[in-house]
């Protein structure tokens, strides 16, 4: 029988604590955010609906993205056990220097646009975090701001090969000037990809004022407040900031853009050259063979060829054929600390971060990146505490199996040399 007494007034007093209230609304809104999902949440209450789906979406169905965020939950992890790891190593050596994590912030565009804060709240937080920070030929801050926000970290530069060359050459110059030691050469957007969501909304730079523009910024008006009192959106590139994003893209890129390209960028550039959107191990091999220091596989997020290739799939044998001769790294899809354990695990030396970046932006500015960061941060430390693991080099394949949902139903034919399709003619 339960022996009951009259409850001690001292004993209710020390259960009824009550937390201090948060009086600091961005602070108390991004502490509720314990994951990314959480950030895009708060991200899409509190931004425009053209913004938001520019950064949120992708090309056409979005296949590519869904499939690449799928891949990530599709692992299972095998833990080591009564291996301890109470303190764990998050820290890598790449492209020449250290990052205190394995991840960097991706070139985004357009930056400005989600949170007026922009690359500036990105570099200042990669450089609290001691990670690198990626600016995009697309950027909304130039080169020179940017390293000003990042003075003593890491700074990388992506580059779109231009319609006209002399662009993309000045801006080469302009980055390895300000101390940028890194260029991601970018090969998958020879043309824009058809991103429905941003025609469907009227996407536009500068923001169209229409009667649905005018209606979704109602309950947004701080957003508004910001665009409007704050320095007009400047490109790092573009000398011209009107039309359609697909317009301009279409005006800034170039399909012919060839390896011939990457010789002269290749002569110019000082420091690391790394390779942005590859996306079969062939081209990863005359890639190396070119000369280049690394490669990102990539799809650009799913927002250039829907239904291309999945980076995560491809990870394993790029590694394989590569791995010993170049810096392999991976982006796309990645929403958690998880997914980048499982990417160092199956051979990447780095993973890069676009959108979970720019939810965080959009969620709370500057703080919100630093809360990005430590989720991830947090789940890579738990992730690897769980697996046994007490640094990054300790993760191996065997820590990871990938799942298999879509298998192709037969693997596609090898691609004929000219010989072979010579000597195929005669026969």
């Amino acid at each position: 029988m339960v022996t009951r007494q009259v409850p001690n007034p001292k004993e209710l007093l020390e259960l009824m604590q009550f937390k201090k209230p948060e009086l600091d609304g961005r602070k108390r809104r991004l502490d509720s955010a314990l994951t990314i999902a959480d950030l895009r949440s708060i991200a899409k209450r509190r931004t425009p609906k053209a913004a938001f789906d520019y950064t949120d979406g992708a090309a056409e169905g979005e296949l590519s993205l869904a499939r690449a965020r799928q891949a990530f939950e599709d692992i299972e992890f095998h833990p080591g056990i009564l291996r301890p790891a109470p303190d764990v190593d998050t820290s890598v050596e790449i492209l020449g220097g250290r990052s205190a994590l394995p991840f960097g912030i991706a070139p985004t565009g357009f930056t400005r646009l989600m949170q007026t804060e922009g690359e500036i709240a990105g570099a200042g937080a990669a450089a609290a975090a001691g990670i690198p920070f990626t600016l995009s030929t697309l950027g909304t801050t130039s080169i020179e701001d940017v390293k000003a926000a990042n003075p003593h970290g890491r700074n990388w530069f992506q580059l779109y090969v231009m319609r006209d060359r002399e662009i993309s050459y000045g801006l080469v110059r302009r980055a390895a000037e300000a101390g940028f030691d890194t260029l991601q050469f970018t090969v998958d957007t020879p043309v824009a990809g058809a991103r429905l969501r941003d025609k469907r909304n009227g996407f536009s730079i500068p923001p169209q004022l229409t009667l649905g523009t005018i209606v979704n910024a109602i309950p947004r008006p701080w957003w508004w407040i910001d665009f409007l009192t704050t320095p007009s959106l400047e490109f790092a590139s573009l000398s011209t900031t009107g039309g359609t994003v697909g317009e301009l893209l279409d005006s800034a890129m170039d399909p012919t853009i060839s390896y011939d390209d990457l010789a002269v960028i290749r002569e110019m550039w000082p420091g690391k050259l790394v390779v942005k959107g590859v996306q079969n191990v062939e081209d990863s091999k005359r890639l190396i063979d070119a000369g280049v220091d690394g490669i990102i596989l990539s799809n650009h997020g799913g927002r250039q060829l829907d239904r291309a290739p999945i980076p995560f799939h491809l990870l394993p044998q790029v590694v394989r054929e590569v791995g010993k001769d170049a810096t392999v790294m991976v982006d796309t899809g990645i929403m958690n600390g998880a997914d980048i354990v499982a990417s160092i695990a199956l051979g990447a030396k780095f993973t890069l971060i676009g959108r979970a970046y720019l939810y965080g932006l959009m969620a709370g500015g500057r703080q919100g990146v630093d809360r990005t960061i430590d989720i991830l941060r947090s789940e890579i430390e738990r992730t690897m505490r769980l697996l046994g693991v007490a640094s990054l080099d300790e993760l191996e394949p065997k820590h990871v199996t990938q799942l298999q949902r879509l298998a192709p139903v037969s693997k596609p034919a090898a691609r004929r040399t000219p010989r072979a399709t010579a000597a195929a003619k005669k026969a």
